[in-house]
């Protein structure tokens, strides 16, 4: 069960080649190189475990997801022994003294150094204290409203689910009928939609749904989808997952709100002059984006039936 948002979009990458190069200037904690293995040489130049492990991570999730982990590591450093073969033929032609090169490469620094502090800011946020706040933030705004287990029948007319209801009146099994004759792909379910608020279903479904009492079936009720038959099965207060069913999503919350606020921070006591528009067309990107880090109150997708 979704209870958080995501915060922000991870920025996009850009040229390997350039951020390996670039990520010699920033990257730490490097294992030192007497204990990172020496996987290969070109020209002398070694090639290390370390090395290998940096470029799985730009070039991985651009590999076959089927490709089994030896092959994926025979391309990536064969990747590596062609980037250094080729990187050292670039020097010698004096690729890197463009302007050019070196606008790229001082962007790369600079964006890898700011990935480096925000994944540090990120860490340092996940506290016992910071993930209850959250958790508890969300668990009183989703706790408290009514959900409702219900079955349903979903036919093409009205005279057809007049007639199912009949039926049922007659002692027909509903979970039977709706196997038998209902439209909808949970038909094989017995109708069976499992608990739901009243936002997670178009409003004529919910309005009848959450008028019927345990036990009680619906007159045909029309919607965008067809006519419905409903049973419902239970009624109760919502409760909010555990906090360890969520915790991998509070992690996330809090990481991409420390990250935010610090980038928050940094933009209010910087001095920032727009040369590109007007001064009554400019806005404050991250104060804007900042309206938008409270937890949501409700689970995201709506049920369509």
């Amino acid at each position: 069960m979704t209870i958080l948002p995501r915060l922000v979009t991870p920025a996009p990458r850009i040229g390997f080649m350039l951020a390996a190069a670039a990520s010699l200037l920033v990257i730490a904690g490097t294992p030192s190189r007497a204990a990172d293995e020496v996987l290969a040489k070109v020209n002398g130049s070694e090639i290390h475990e370390s090395d290998l492990k940096l470029a799985e991570e730009e070039l991985g999730p651009s590999l076959p997801p089927q490709m089994d982990a030896a092959t994926k590591r025979e391309n990536i450093l064969n990747y590596l022994i062609d980037m250094r073969i080729v990187a050292k033929a670039a020097e010698t032609r004096k690729l890197g003294d463009s302007d050019d090169f070196k606008r790229r490469m001082a962007f790369v620094r600079e964006r890898l150094l700011m990935e480096t502090l925000l994944t540090a800011e990120g860490k340092a946020g996940i506290t016992d204290e910071a993930l209850h706040k959250v958790y508890d933030e969300a668990s009183k705004q989703i706790g408290g409203d009514e959900e409702v287990h219900a079955r349903h029948i979903l036919l093409e007319t009205e005279d057809e689910a007049k007639q199912v209801v009949e039926e049922l009146k007659k002692g027909a099994d509903f979970a039977e009928l709706a196997k038998k004759k209902s439209k909808d792909p949970g038909a094989s379910d017995g109708g069976d939609l499992g608990f739901f608020t009243k936002d997670q279903m178009v409003p004529e479904f919910s309005a009848a749904a959450f008028a019927l009492e345990p036990g009680k079936i619906s007159d045909p009720v029309k919607s965008q989808f067809g006519w419905h038959v409903i049973k419902v099965e239970e009624k109760r207060a919502r409760k909010p997952p555990s906090f360890d069913q969520v915790k991998p999503q509070l992690e996330s919350y809090v990481t991409r709100k420390a990250q935010a606020d610090v980038v928050g921070k940094l933009r209010a006591e910087a001095k920032v002059e727009r040369m590109d528009k007007p001064a009554d067309q400019k806005t404050d990107a991250p104060a804007a984006a900042a309206k938008d880090a409270a937890p949501a109150a409700k689970d995201a997708p709506a049920k369509k039936k």
